[in-house]
């Protein structure tokens, strides 16, 4: 990432033209996980240890703002200018020319995404964030099948046919999404600076807090 930034410097803004010069990327987390791994959890306790401006972007939230012009002004108006061609640079190095051939919806998930991620300080789960980012701290979470199961029947108070059901039609969605997007199998562990396996053993609470110790020493914060 740190070469994007060089680049963009070099070729959008001479030199006598840049009042500052532009920092490295901003700190940025995402986290890739598997339904009932505790992902969303972690993402929340990351943000609210580590404070204000830390913000967590789920599915729902990046979708929400993909659809909304208003809400993309915002989330544009929060990005140093200085940073906004870096969009066109980012999608060029991850998809190439393929990416003229996405869907427009996915083109501008594509573009919201990747405005997130200038903007700093955020947690993106899942969408294959870190495919666009692969400078960020970028973190797998998953869960042995058993757990994953009770704790969709525990805390969504389904039946365990239903937990089941769901976990594997999320699984179905959540890789196909990922393969169809970034041509990637997003369970391979050397995609991510940290694969987590919660459980008995690891917390959601254990997961955050090594989560944010790596955060503070990759970002110096």
């Amino acid at each position: 990432m740190e070469k994007f930034y060089k680049i963009f410097q070099k070729n959008f803004f001479p030199v006598k033209e840049l009042s500052r010069p532009i920092s490295g990327p901003p700190p940025l987390i995402t986290i890739s996980r598997e339904m009932g791994s505790g992902g969303k959890s972690t993402a929340n306790l990351i943000a609210a240890q580590l404070g204000k401006p830390w913000k967590v972007y789920d599915h729902e939230l990046i979708d929400k703002i993909a659809k909304n012009k208003n809400l993309e002004e915002e989330l544009v108006e929060t990005i140093d200018p200085k940073r906004l061609p870096l969009v066109d640079i980012i999608t060029a190095k991850t998809f190439g020319k393929r990416f003229t051939h996405l869907s427009g919806y996915h083109r501008h998930l594509i573009r919201v995404m990747t405005l997130i991620g200038l903007k700093g300080y955020t947690i993106i789960l899942g969408r294959g964030a870190n495919f666009l980012f692969p400078h960020a701290l970028n973190i797998r979470m998953i869960c042995q099948l058993d757990q994953r199961i009770t704790w969709q029947m525990t805390y969504e108070h389904i039946s365990r046919p239903e937990a089941m059901n769901r976990i594997e039609e999320s699984d179905t969605e959540r890789r196909e999404f990922v393969e169809s997007l970034f041509n990637h199998n997003h369970c391979k562990a050397y995609h991510y600076d940290l694969v987590i396996r919660t459980g008995s053993d690891i917390t959601v609470e254990d997961a955050a807090n090594i989560i944010i110790d790596l955060a503070k020493r990759k970002f110096k914060i």
